[in-house]
């Protein structure tokens, strides 16, 4: 199923797709994806990201340096097998505030001392509907990969005025102190981050109309399992009410 126009309908109605993808998505990788070991919870939290996490996690696990290439990634299938990660070469060195405040991502834990070791994040639109949710977002997401937590975001709606390069653009900046430059025939992101003695971050683009990939969700350095994307987005596209399946299916003007 190809991705659909979320800007066609209002941040409700992506609010409860939302939501239910991020079931599919919890679900799936507890039917055999993640090895034994692991499990995956849809957990809610303020501004996406929440402080309880890094509470939970503590600060200053990780050594806080940057690195690693962007680069595109093939589509992955399979379950239950972790993927090495490519080798990269290494770089030197409003309305929509109760949106946000209901927001789910899903945390991947480790079954010793319930550690945190991933999140999935799925991008709504209240994320970057004004300056302080868009920086509060950023922000989390970089303490995020210092604690050592991997990351993988993807972001349905195109960059506007406070992400021009996208959501993944923002964030480069903030870890890397350098600009990410978004194609602009491609402006939806699936974007994962690798943590551990660099950050690496595996982008791929994408537009509207095109197949999701299924990307690489890490759980520890080097190790990694399929996040199964395109199959939970149509199960969870299903669950939409029809009247709004039939704006978001109908043919552009």
């Amino acid at each position: 199923m190809p991705i659909h126009d979320w800007t066609r309908v209002e941040a409700g109605i992506f609010h409860h797709f939302h939501h239910g993808w991020i079931t599919e998505i919890a679900d799936a990788l507890n039917r055999g994806v993640l090895p034994e070991d692991y499990y995956a919870l849809a957990e809610q939290f303020a501004a996406g990201f929440g402080p309880d996490v890094l509470t939970l996690q503590g600060l200053g696990n990780g050594n806080g340096n940057i690195g690693g290439a962007a680069q595109d990634l093939p589509s992955s299938s399979g379950t239950g097998v972790r993927l090495a990660a490519p080798k990269l070469q290494p770089i030197a060195e409003t309305d929509m505030v109760f949106y946000r405040r209901k927001q789910k991502v899903i945390v991947v834990r480790h079954v010793s001392g319930d550690r945190i070791v991933a999140m999935v994040e799925i991008v709504s639109p209240g994320n970057k509907a004004a300056r302080n949710p868009l920086r509060a977002f950023v922000q989390k997401a970089a303490q995020l990969l210092e604690c050592g937590v991997h990351l993988l975001l993807i972001d349905l709606f195109p960059p506007g005025p406070r992400d021009p390069d996208g959501i993944h653009g923002e964030i480069w900046q903030e870890i890397a102190g350098r600009e990410y430059t978004a194609p602009p025939d491609k402006p939806l992101t699936q974007v994962a981050y690798e943590t551990g003695d660099l950050v690496r971050v595996y982008v791929v683009r994408a537009a509207v109309g095109e197949a999701l990939t299924d990307m690489p969700l890490f759980l520890e350095p080097g190790e990694s399992v399929p996040a199964p994307l395109e199959t939970t987005y149509n199960a969870a596209f299903a669950e939409v009410p029809r009247r709004w399946r039939r704006v978001l299916e109908a043919l552009p003007p």
